[in-house]
């Protein structure tokens, strides 16, 4: 497994898959990321955060079937594994320890 830590873009396709479960292929993660992060990512940027994250162990993918819709095509389907999960979560601690940290004052509007 290569590196442990995982980039800004990285955690999003995480959770992108993660939200959509069973129906997590390029497209999809695509338009969640566009949907709830306001960004609009491009396909190639995707499959190479998908190919560095096949490559450190956190999602693995599996070819679905053939569809018609597709022309006999199959998508390329994405599932979080359990180092992926345990990435999540280490990236979500993290962030939550150093909000924690931060004096309220500090994060207080100015009048």
């Amino acid at each position: 497994m290569k590196g442990t830590f995982i980039g800004e873009f990285e955690e999003l396709v995480l959770l992108s898959i993660a939200i959509l479960e069973d129906n997590a292929y390029g497209v999809a993660i695509k338009e969640e990321i566009k949907k709830k992060a306001k960004r609009n990512p491009s396909i190639g940027a995707l499959h190479s955060a998908f190919k560095r994250l096949e490559e450190k162990g956190f999602i693995k993918s599996h070819l679905g079937e053939q569809t018609p819709e597709r022309g006999g095509r199959r998508k390329l389907y994405y599932s979080l594994t359990n180092a992926g999960i345990k990435a999540l979560n280490r990236s979500r601690d993290l962030r939550n320890s150093m909000w924690d940290a931060i004096p309220q004052l500090i994060l207080s509007p100015k009048k």
